[in-house]
C-alpha cells in the first residue's frame, strides 16, 4: 500500500468521498454530519492523502490544522472491498506521524455515536484516543463522539 499526498482530482477519490457522504447521510441526521466534501477538503488548512494498491484506491484520510499545536482527523474512509485489511490503521499511523512531524501536541476527531461507527471508535481507542468534550467549533451532540490524544514528541 502506498499513501500519496493529494488525489482529490482523481475520479476514484471523488467517488469514494461521495460514498462517504452518502453513508454519513444514512447513519446520521443532517445537523450531525461533519464530513467534508471535495471543495472543503481543498482548503489550505487541510492536508489530504489517498491510499493505493497499484492503481486501485484503498482509502483516504485528512488532517485539518486547528491551530499551531492542535490537529483534527477528517475524512477517514476505507473502500468497501478493502475493509479489514489494515487500510484505516495505516492511514491513521500516517496522520499520527504527520502530526508529530508538525510538532502538534494534540490530535482530535469527531465520529458518530451510533452502532455503525463502532469500528471507527474501536480503531481510535486502540491508538490511544480517549473521549473528550466538543472542541474547535463543535457543540455537544448526542450523535457525536469526540476523541483526543496527546501527540508524542519524536
Amino acid at each position: 500500500m502506498e499513501i500519496r499526498n493529494g488525489g482529490l482530482d482523481h475520479p476514484a477519490v471523488a467517488s469514494l468521498l461521495q460514498e462517504h457522504l452518502q453513508s454519513m447521510a444514512q447513519l446520521s441526521p443532517p445537523e450531525s454530519i461533519h464530513a467534508l466534501d471535495l471543495d472543503a477538503l481543498r482548503k489550505p488548512q487541510i492536508t489530504f492523502w489517498s491510499a493505493w494498491q497499484d492503481d486501485e484506491l484503498m482509502g483516504c484520510g485528512a488532517l485539518k490544522q486547528l491551530d499551531a499545536a492542535h490537529g483534527e482527523i477528517k475524512s477517514m474512509r476505507t473502500a468497501s472491498r478493502h475493509r479489514r485489511k489494515g487500510v484505516a490503521a495505516a492511514m491513521l499511523e500516517h496522520i499520527l506521524d504527520e502530526a508529530q512531524r508538525r510538532a502538534y501536541t494534540q490530535l482530535s476527531l469527531e465520529t458518530g455515536s451510533m452502532q455503525g461507527f463502532e469500528p471507527a471508535r474501536a480503531l481510535y481507542a486502540r491508538y490511544g484516543f480517549e473521549s473528550c468534550g466538543p472542541f474547535a467549533d463543535y457543540t455537544s451532540d448526542p450523535n457525536s463522539v469526540f476523541m483526543t490524544r496527546a501527540v508524542q514528541r519524536p
